[in-house]
């Protein structure tokens, strides 16, 4: 089976100055690429304040693209997370991260770096690995 590219309709779409694809699906895998806190419904707006709102939008971004492609957050098997300011937004981003993933026994694996910068200047940045079987 070849990989599937996926655009999300209902996304936030790619910038002009980025050439991707939301997510491919590969077999039973879905890998969602790195999703910024950008609004959706509105892209050219300001990024919403904070790490906790950050994470919310980024959230709010990767579920759009896992439900565009038939799959639910509950079926990450692996997140990335990117934080500009690790130090001081890592409790914050953990406590949101903890909303989206309630199970203790189901929890993804996970890797949290910390970074120098990221498109527009945003606090954080989300990628997803899934799997359905």
């Amino acid at each position: 089976m070849r990989p599937q590219h996926l655009i999300a309709p209902d996304a936030a779409p790619p910038p002009p100055t980025a050439r991707y694809s939301h997510a491919v699906r590969a077999g039973p895998f879905l890998y969602v690429t790195g999703q910024l806190p950008v609004d959706p419904d509105d892209p050219q707006a300001p990024l919403p304040d904070g790490v906790a709102a950050q994470t919310h939008m980024s959230f709010r971004n990767l579920g759009r693209i896992v439900d565009h492609a038939g799959y639910a957050l509950a079926d990450t098997v692996f997140a990335r997370i990117y934080l500009t300011q690790f130090a001081r937004d890592y409790p914050e981003m953990n406590r949101v991260y903890g909303e989206y993933f309630p199970d203790e026994a189901r929890l993804p694996g996970r890797t949290t770096v910390g970074v120098s910068a990221l498109a527009r200047d945003a606090l954080v940045e989300i990628d997803l690995v899934l799997w359905k079987g």
